[in-house]
């Protein structure tokens, strides 16, 4: 019960509820309200490029890799946001489960809100799969965000849960598929915020995701 108060408070916290951090949260974590937007999705325009080459993914996406490391449990995260195949026979809710999967069981409904952000909206889903269209991220940096220093500086003792940790992550986005027989690709920057839970006894769970390009600096 006393775990489930704190850490019903650390999501108070990054949700700006928290007085003694109003001025930090509202500016900064306030990100996680508002309504959710489903991802747009233009027709790709070619571009010439020399995109790397995303790895082959099997017929069920891979899980979020199970680890104690908050870095490599994050970089791991930022694939299963980015990294989906519609040439697969595996709908858009498989690509997205496998990172509630990893989330609390008192976070899963939030982190399945906040998934909902990343990935196409169903419809757009559909269209992209006629272009056999495939998606990946090359991830460039992982920083632990000034702003979630100074949150931690500011809350009293026992406020926060040992082992919360926020990360910003950085890379490129691709994109590609193929157009009445032309092959396309796009790529662009992407920039967000992931919150985790890790600790030495049991592996890392996913807390919550700020919205696309809108992270915590």
């Amino acid at each position: 019960m006393h775990c489930t108060h704190r850490r019903r408070l650390v999501i108070a916290i990054v949700s700006g509820g928290l007085a003694l951090l109003i001025l930090i949260v509202v500016g900064l974590f306030g990100l996680f309200r508002g309504p959710d937007k489903p991802s747009e999705a233009p027709r790709p325009t070619p571009v010439a490029s020399a995109s790397p080459t995303p790895t082959a993914n099997p017929e069920q996406p891979p899980p979020v890799l199970a680890t104690t490391d908050p870095e490599l449990f994050t970089r791991s995260v930022a694939r299963a946001l980015f990294n989906w195949d519609t040439r697969y026979h595996v709908g858009l809710s498989d690509w997205a489960q496998v990172l509630v999967d990893v989330a609390d069981t008192d976070d899963a409904p939030a982190v399945a809100s906040d998934v909902r952000g990343y990935f196409p909206a169903a419809p757009i889903w559909q269209q992209l799969t006629t272009y056999g269209t495939r998606q990946w991220i090359e991830v460039e940096s992982v920083v632990v965000p000034a702003a979630w220093s100074t949150a931690l500086e500011q809350a009293s003792a026992g406020q926060i849960p040992p082992g919360t940790r926020a990360f910003t992550v950085s890379g490129t986005r691709y994109r590609a598929g193929t157009w009445n027989t032309q092959a396309l690709d796009t790529e662009r920057q992407v920039t967000f915020t992931v919150f985790v839970v890790c600790s030495a006894e049991e592996t890392c769970t996913l807390l919550r995701l700020s919205q696309p390009d809108r992270p915590l600096e």
